[in-house]
C-alpha cells in the first residue's frame, strides 16, 4: 500500500522559514492529489493546504500569503514552504494522500503519514 513519508520539520524562530516535503512511497499508477493537515496539542486536527494534480493549490485562511504548496517534478512529492512562521504555527503536520487520479478518472483515498513536527519559538 501507499503510504506518505514526510520530511523537513524542525525548529526555528518567528519570522523564519522552512520547507517540509511530502512522497508518496510506493508503486502507483496515480497521479495523487495531496494535502496538509497540522495538529497541536490539545487542539483539533486542521487543514493547511491541497495541491491538485495539476498543481492548482489551496490555502487555509490562516497560511495563506506565507505558505506555497507545490510539486517536484513529475513524480508523487509535494512540498511546502513555510514563510514568515509565527508561533500559533507550531503543530506536528501531517501530509494526506487525498485522491487518485489516473485517466480513467479520479477516485477518492485516505492514507495518512506519520507526520513532521514544526517548532516556532519567539
Amino acid at each position: 500500500q501507499v503510504r506518505p513519508v514526510e520530511s523537513g520539520g524542525g525548529s526555528v524562530q518567528a519570522g523564519g522559514s522552512l520547507r517540509l516535503s511530502c512522497a508518496a512511497v510506493g508503486k502507483t499508477v496515480c497521479r495523487y492529489e495531496m494535502s496538509w493537515y497540522r495538529q497541536a496539542p490539545g487542539k483539533e486536527r486542521e487543514f493547511v493546504s491541497f495541491i491538485d494534480s495539476d498543481g492548482g493549490p489551496r490555502y487555509a485562511d490562516s497560511v495563506k500569503g506565507r505558505f506555497t504548496i507545490s510539486r517536484d517534478g513529475a513524480d508523487n512529492t509535494v512540498s511546502l514552504q513555510m514563510n514568515s512562521l509565527k508561533p500559533e504555527d507550531t503543530a506536528m503536520y501531517l501530509c494526506k494522500i487525498d485522491f487518485c487520479v489516473t485517466s480513467w478518472g479520479r477516485s477518492a483515498r485516505d492514507f495518512w503519514g506519520q507526520g513532521t513536527q514544526v517548532t516556532v519559538s519567539t
